[in-house]
């Protein structure tokens, strides 16, 4: 008979306990964490486990671990990486109004500038894609879905920009939405929203930048006011 390996969902439960506890300020920034050992008997796991744990923990930013060198709380601000951002949305359970609030700025920051870069380097095909989304968006049969399509097409129109930053900022974004999609908020009213992604698709077919410009930027705030109305 083969024996499960559990190990796996016991480094899920070191990361997860100690994610919480930085993120919840039980440790903070510059803080020296217990050693290795006093942390493994406090968590009730293996040297193995723990340290599997603490590695995703240095490979997000949060922590520094050196052999020899105490281990200490990185300023989340200052070394934290875009995989910080899904539990930082949700701490304690709770949504983070502050940091949802500066989600929405940065989004609409960077979908306003790739809307005029999308209008000035598109091919034919992403044009289409665009304006294909546009329609379906406007078909959606629910705001749920009209949300899954709506990051389908900032994913295209950063695509359509050229600049891969963009697009890897915006899979941070959506991994983000994803994780904690049962308690964020869903934008409303995406029919009403529909002749904006029409517009700004019509300006980046037409190469207008300007134009696409000003239709991602009407877009963007839309969804963050029809957000915020939703937001408990």
């Amino acid at each position: 008979m083969t024996v499960p390996n559990t190990r796996p969902k016991v480094a899920d439960d070191v990361f997860a306990t100690l994610l919480g506890a930085i993120l919840g300020g039980r440790y903070a920034a510059g803080e020296k964490l217990p050693g290795q050992r006093a942390l493994a008997r406090d968590l009730g796991v293996t040297m193995t486990a723990l340290r599997e744990g603490l590695k995703r923990l240095e490979q997000m930013g949060l922590v520094d671990v050196r052999h020899g060198v105490a281990m200490r709380v990185n300023d989340v601000r200052e070394r934290g990486t875009l995989d910080v951002l899904a539990p930082l949305l949700m701490r304690g359970g709770r949504l983070d109004p502050d940091v949802l609030a500066d989600v929405f700025e940065a989004r609409t920051l960077m979908l306003t500038e790739l809307g005029a870069l999308a209008a000035e380097r598109r091919d034919d095909a992403q044009a289409g894609r665009l304006s294909a989304l546009a329609d379906a968006i406007a078909r959606a049969p629910g705001d749920r879905a009209a949300q899954e399509l709506d990051f389908a097409w900032a994913t295209e129109l950063a695509h359509a920009a050229g600049n891969l930053v963009f697009v890897l900022i915006l899979n941070a974004i959506r991994a983000a939405y994803f994780a904690n999609a049962d308690a964020l908020p869903v934008t409303a009213d995406h029919a009403g929203l529909a002749p904006l992604y029409e517009r700004a698709a019509d300006a980046v077919a037409a190469r207008d930048g300007d134009g696409a410009r000003a239709a991602m930027l009407a877009l963007a705030l839309a969804q963050r006011e029809r957000v915020e109305a939703r937001r408990p």
